[in-house]
């Protein structure tokens, strides 16, 4: 790599569905491509972290999700207005010429700035064979795409916000962008001057999935048309909350989104565990465990209620695996009744029991 003589090879290009519908094209490099991705990611690493804006929180050492989701709740209890910022095509549509001039801002290492153009102008290898030359965006699926992408937008949004828009907080993780705003005129004159940012940055701004939402917690915000958002993974609206002293009121609160519990129910349909009658229980309990510690550790942190309401989906699944395997059990409320007894007898049995969310009554 030192000597320049590494050449990477084609970007071959997977389609994945999204979650908001339609396909995200994804583009996943050879092996020796991403140890070498690695390589200058590593070095590049350190001398980008000490720069990023404080509120940017995407694929950055010690930072995750919960963090900027803390932060969102916080501010929307502070701020009476919302932009929720959509991006379209961003990875695919990032100009490799201010890109690779945002690079050079910080490195004039020639090997790095070598090889970073070379993968940006990598081809692409489609499904059908055929190779394609790409002319802007980077491959999202690359080690180091992420990097690259919040080194464009740290200039293109964060450096911008800061210096004309510094009364309008926000949190940024990689593409996935909200701005506070105090009024509904200030959110629609920034939002304008957004889409013109992004223009001269060669992006867009999606222009039906971007809206300014009504985080008011008064009468008046009931005629907004918009008054919730989702935001990684989370829907913000108003929920009722209860205070330290144990009185109820309501406040603007995230929990797990729609969309989030959409993919759970996904993977428990999916799941082979469930869809294999010779297993026992605890086999079922050992391959699904390991999901269900992580849709608590995502979706939990934040209003815990209505994840816990929702993953009641999972025993909806594992009575379904009840009436299949035991002939004696082919009536709904007889495998209820049986499910309810090892819940009972075995709480630890499986996570989301543990956490409370037992086989109730009526599925």
């Amino acid at each position: 790599m030192s000597s320049g003589s590494y050449l990477p090879q084609a970007v071959r290009q997977v389609e994945i569905a999204k979650k908001s519908g339609g396909k995200r094209p994804l583009g996943i490099p050879t092996v020796s491509d991403r140890v070498a991705q690695a390589v200058v990611k590593r070095e590049l690493e350190i001398l980008l972290e000490p720069v990023f804006h404080v509120d940017s929180y995407g694929y950055r050492p010690h930072r995750s999700t919960q963090d900027a989701l803390r932060q969102t709740r916080s501010r929307c209890w502070k701020y009476d207005w919302v932009i929720d910022l959509d991006i379209e095509s961003f990875f695919e549509d990032i100009p490799h010429d201010l890109l690779m001039k945002a690079v050079r801002k910080h490195t004039d290492c020639k090997w790095h700035l070598l090889y970073i153009e070379r993968w940006l102008k990598a081809p692409v290898q489609q499904a059908d064979g055929q190779v394609r030359v790409r002319e802007k965006g980077t491959p999202q699926g690359g080690v180091i795409s992420p990097l690259l992408a919040n080194l464009y937008l740290h200039y293109c949004f964060d450096e911008w916000m800061k210096r004309n828009l510094g009364h309008c907080p926000f949190e940024r993780y990689a593409d996935d962008i909200v701005v506070h705003c105090k009024t509904r005129n200030q959110a629609g004159f920034v939002r304008h001057r957004l889409e013109k940012r992004f223009e001269q940055c060669g992006l867009r701004v999606h222009p039906i999935k971007t809206k300014i939402v009504d985080c008011r917690m008064d009468e008046t915000s009931r005629k907004s048309k918009d008054q919730e958002f989702d935001y990684l993974g989370h829907t913000f609206r108003k929920r009722k909350a209860r205070s330290k002293t144990g009185d109820y009121f309501t406040s603007y609160l995230p929990a797990v989104s729609k969309q989030s519990i959409k993919g759970i129910k996904e993977k428990l349909k999916a799941s082979e565990a469930l869809g294999r009658v010779n297993n026992t229980l605890k086999d079922v309990a050992v391959e699904l465990n390991p999901q269900i510690r992580g849709w608590f550790h995502n979706y939990g942190q934040f209003y815990v209620t209505e994840l816990k309401k929702q993953l009641q989906c999972i025993n909806g699944r594992l009575l379904l695996w009840v009436r299949r395997k035991y002939k004696r059990l082919r009536s709904r409320w007889k495998a209820l009744a049986w499910l309810r007894s090892i819940a009972k007898v075995q709480p630890a049995l499986f996570e989301h029991w543990k956490q409370g969310v037992t086989p109730l009554v009526r599925q």
